[in-house]
C-alpha cells in the first residue's frame, strides 16, 4: 500500500522540481521575437503618424485594407526588409509622385512636403510591418 502512494508523491515531487527553477525572465524567453512591441514609444512612429495624420494620406490608404491605394502594411511588407536606402526612395516617391508598382492608378505628388518629412512618414509605415 505505501508503495502505491510513495510512487505517485515522488513523481509529483520531481515534477513540481523541474517546473518551478528560473526566473520570470527566463520563462519568457520562449516567446517569438516578434511579440506585440508597442511601437507608440517609438519616436519615428510618432512623429510619421502625426505627419500622415496631418496629410491627406489617409484619403488614399489604410493600415491593413486596400482603398485607393495599397494598404500601409502591403508596403511596409513589401519593403521594409530592404537596405536603408529604401526610405529615400519611397520618400521621393511621396514627394514626386509615383505609378506602376501597385496597379494602374497612380499615386499623387505631394510636393510641398519636405523631404526629411517624407522619409519620417515612410519609417513610420516601414514600421508597420509583420
Amino acid at each position: 500500500m505505501k508503495k502505491k502512494i510513495i510512487f505517485p508523491v515522488i513523481a509529483l515531487a520531481i515534477l513540481a522540481a523541474c517546473n518551478s527553477g528560473g526566473s520570470k525572465d527566463e520563462k519568457n524567453e520562449d516567446k517569438p521575437a516578434s511579440a506585440e512591441v508597442d511601437l507608440s514609444k517609438n519616436p519615428d512612429y510618432q512623429k510619421g503618424l502625426e505627419l500622415v495624420s496631418k496629410s491627406d494620406c489617409f484619403t488614399c490608404h489604410k493600415i491593413d485594407e486596400p482603398l485607393t491605394g495599397p494598404p500601409y502594411r502591403d508596403v511596409a511588407n513589401k519593403y521594409a526588409s530592404l537596405p536603408d536606402t529604401i526610405v529615400a526612395h519611397l520618400a521621393s516617391k511621396i514627394i514626386a509622385g509615383g505609378h506602376g508598382v501597385w496597379g494602374e492608378v497612380p499615386m499623387t505628388a505631394h510636393p510641398a512636403v519636405s523631404e526629411d518629412d517624407a522619409k519620417a512618414m515612410v519609417k513610420y509605415i516601414l514600421l508597420l510591418k509583420k
